[in-house]
């Protein structure tokens, strides 16, 4: 699947197949968030893998919605802001950077066939305490990562004329 048709393809995933993901498709995911462009080169994030099997009732501490421990992982973006890029006018890049390592870790799920849910109203103190996040790492975003098992349902999207600005606002 090339690049444009995972991005069509992709939706947000709430339901999944029981089923085990191989290492070799979460490397491959992995990896593609890796390769994320970053402020200068920084790559002020992590991914902190979780197996969700018998962790039910800690993942529901994390977002209470069922489907996200129907997965066989969750997938926890983390920052570091002390390793971040600072614009000039003081802007810390870390946030940016790690969303855009998100979305390619999304669009890889999505072009090997794996559903996924941008997730960002979690708990970040039940996240914090039961990853055992340092003081200096804070979860940006999370998601289940899995075989979807539920219909696709994507949403529409605003037409392009809405969104894009030439030359001025």
């Amino acid at each position: 699947m090339d690049v444009f048709e995972a991005i069509r393809s992709r939706y947000s995933v709430r339901g999944y197949k029981p089923d085990p993901v191989s290492d070799e498709l979460l490397d491959q995911v992995l990896e593609a968030a890796r390769q994320a462009p970053t402020a200068a080169n920084k790559q002020p994030f992590r991914i902190v893998v979780v197996h969700t099997e018998g962790r039910e009732q800690e993942m529901r501490r994390f977002y209470d919605r069922s489907w996200l421990a129907e997965a066989p992982l969750v997938l926890v973006v983390v920052v570091v802001p002390g390793e971040a890029w600072r614009r000039r006018d003081g802007k810390l890049y870390d946030e940016v950077d790690a969303t855009i390592a998100f979305d390619h870790l999304v669009l890889a799920a999505t072009a090997v066939g794996l559903g996924t849910c941008w997730v960002a109203d979690f708990d970040t103190a039940a996240v914090r305490e039961l990853l055992a996040l340092p003081d200096d790492v804070t979860p940006i975003a999370l998601t289940p990562l899995g075989y979807p098992d539920k219909d696709r349902t994507k949403t529409g999207r605003r037409p392009l004329d809405e969104l894009v600005k030439y030359e001025r606002w």
